[in-house]
């Protein structure tokens, strides 16, 4: 630039910057004066006006004022000057690299900010407990465990795996990528675990379909002295709803009120679903009662426990409440109002509903919604009415649609229909053994046993193999857990009595084992006893060994209750006297006096 226009520019900058009525103008050519004014910027144009005259002054050689200016361009989402002004930087150090890769990990601009990283590592700059965590939220939020493998090896070049924050970002990018063995390995060699740390370990083994793990570890961070928090107790009481743990639910419950926890919406919307899905709606429904605030979540969250328990008049009752609570009802809202509606067969006011979405709520019905409208219709038995429906739905059909579709066809039996479902899903998800086996089962109901071969040939050439049926129940704060035909359990001798002399007293009662229900090409006689070697059965037998007279039975099933379970524990209880709580894969049933809440409807 010639000296003449150097000159100029650096005239005109100075009005400029003393013209910037917001920030103090610079009094002094050092750098502390210039961060000062820097930390002063609210928008872009005064962040450009200091970097013009810290070109002028030549004040932008200064490593530190350069620094503090790609900071504050980054805190301001002002990547692209940021990066501009990287790029010329003749000197860089840590602190450079880390702004920029923080800045571009916190914008979502992941690509860039993993290619700035790997400039860094080549420069051969030795990366720090600033950088490392960045990187590994980006491998985090994109799900690349691969790269986040690399980054843990150069944890170990730079020595940095004992440092706390490296390796509580470490643990929260393995758990968030699904990795939980490494996870744990990482989290079990920390020295130092705060809070933090304990509350990422313990919600990933709560969202990864680990739940009484997590619930294991709640109690050990409690031996090692940390005290829980709000975000703690709501990951806790998200476990215990995934495990339907009641007597670890009341344990959590009188936590949060003996540390006075405010009922907020989140904590309190937690505790909902927790008590939903350990079996108690009542206990759900005072919770939802005490809450002084209340957002869509909440509401949606309470017509959902109503549904998953039959309650579906309940839940439509509410419908109009949250109207006049001056809160609007969302796409979540509408699912959780659908699905009560489906399980509870209240088919016009589903459709009602379904039909009032777009119209008078400006809610456009998604996947999802469709979905419930095919299962409440084809619970129904309106297959008919669920194909019109299939054929005009306008959003693309995926996993969950077909399913409730194939679903229907079983409760039904109609094999046509669930033929064209079950070519869909396969289509779509060729590894899930659920539908092979449903579609299966549908065959072996109609004693079609050559195409039941068929289908177990397709599933051994496709390795795929079939989920295994589990039933738990909770006894003393202790989780049982029973397959078909098990009898590894220390009492099994007792519980196979028990079965015994309860077949004897509900045949009296009128008792005859369903055997359409054992879906093997056998004799009657070996299918009834194979009936009575149900998970279920074994879990409520075990209940009654267990427990004291008159207290309630909770069991939880990984799939759905098959029919003669459904009959045999309804007239358990009803020759016992004792209520049985049950959750299967769909919904809860409650089991009193010989009848089930659902209504036979399920």
């Amino acid at each position: 630039m010639p000296r003449l226009l150097a000159v100029s520019y650096h005239k005109q900058s100075l009005r400029s910057f003393s013209a910037c009525s917001s920030i103090r103008p610079v009094e002094s050519l050092n750098p502390r004066s210039f961060i000062s004014a820097l930390v002063q910027c609210r928008h872009r144009n005064e962040i450009k006006r200091v970097h013009a005259y810290a070109i002028t002054t030549s004040m932008i050689r200064n490593l530190g004022v350069a620094n503090k200016l790609m900071y504050i361009y980054a805190e301001h989402k002002e990547l692209h000057d940021a990066s501009a002004l990287f790029s010329r930087m003749d000197q860089r150090d840590n602190v450079s690299w880390s702004v920029m890769v923080g800045g571009l990990a916190k914008t979502g601009d992941y690509l860039r900010c993993l290619e700035i990283f790997r400039e860094f590592v080549r420069s051969g700059a030795r990366a720090d407990n600033f950088t490392i965590p960045f990187v590994l939220r980006v491998c985090r939020d994109t799900e690349s465990v691969r790269m986040g493998l690399e980054i843990h090896h150069l944890v170990y070049k730079f020595g940095l795996q004992s440092d706390v924050f490296v390796a509580a970002a470490l643990v929260d990018m393995y758990v968030k990528c699904g990795f939980l063995e490494n996870a744990r390995k990482v989290f079990d060699k920390m020295r130092t675990k705060d809070l933090v740390s304990w509350t990422v370990m313990i919600a990933g083994y709560a969202e990864c379909g680990n739940p009484g793990e997590a619930l294991v570890l709640f109690d050990r961070m409690q031996e090692n002295g940390i005290v829980p928090d709000k975000v703690m107790m709501v990951t806790v009481a998200f476990a215990c709803a995934k495990l339907g743990a009641m007597h670890k639910a009341k344990i959590v419950h009188e936590y949060i009120e003996r540390r006075n926890f405010s009922l907020n919406v989140i904590l309190g919307t937690a505790m909902i679903d927790m008590y939903a899905k350990c079996g108690s709606v009542d206990a759900a429904r005072e919770i939802f009662d005490r809450m002084n605030e209340k957002n869509v979540i909440t509401w949606s969250s309470m017509m959902s426990a109503y549904g998953i328990h039959g309650h579906g008049r309940k839940a439509i009752e509410l419908f109009p409440q949250m109207l006049e609570s001056g809160i609007r009802p969302n796409r979540i809202t509408f699912v959780s109002i659908l699905y009560a509606c489906s399980h509870a067969g209240l088919v016009d006011e589903g459709r009602q509903f379904f039909n009032s979405m777009g119209r008078e709520y400006l809610v456009e019905p998604d996947v999802k919604h469709y979905t419930c409208m095919i299962d409440l219709l084809g619970r129904a038995g309106r297959l008919d009415e669920a194909i019109e429906l299939i054929e005009n739905t306008p959003v693309e059909k995926d996993e969950g649609f077909w399913g409730a579709f194939l679903g229907a066809c079983r409760i039904h039996g109609n094999i046509q229909f669930a033929e064209k479902a079950a070519k869909a899903l396969l289509e779509l998800c060729p590894r899930n053994s659920g539908y092979y086996v449903l579609l299966s089962n549908i065959y072996a109901k109609s004693s079609r046993w050559e195409d039941v071969a068929k289908m177990r040939e397709l599933m051994t050439s496709m390795r795929v193999k079939k989920t295994p049926g589990w039933s738990w129940i909770e006894i003393n704060n202790e989780i049982h857990q029973f397959r078909v035909g098990d009898k590894d359990h220390p009492r099994s001798k007792e519980i196979y009595e028990m079965l015994k002399a309860l077949s004897e007293k509900l045949e009296l009662a009128g008792y005859v084992p369903d055997t359409n229900f054992v879906l093997h090409d056998v004799d009657e006689e070996l299918k009834a006893a194979y009936l009575y070697t149900h998970s279920e059965k074994l879990a409520t037998a075990y209940g009654l060994l267990a427990t004291p007279e008159g207290t309630t039975i909770r069991i939880i099933k990984n799939l759905r209750v098959c029919g003669d379970c459904h009959t045999f524990m309804k007239l358990i209880s009803a020759i016992t006297q004792r209520e049985i709580v049950f959750r299967d894969a769909n919904r809860f049933h409650l089991f009193k006096e010989g009848s089930c809440s659902c209504g036979d409807y399920w």
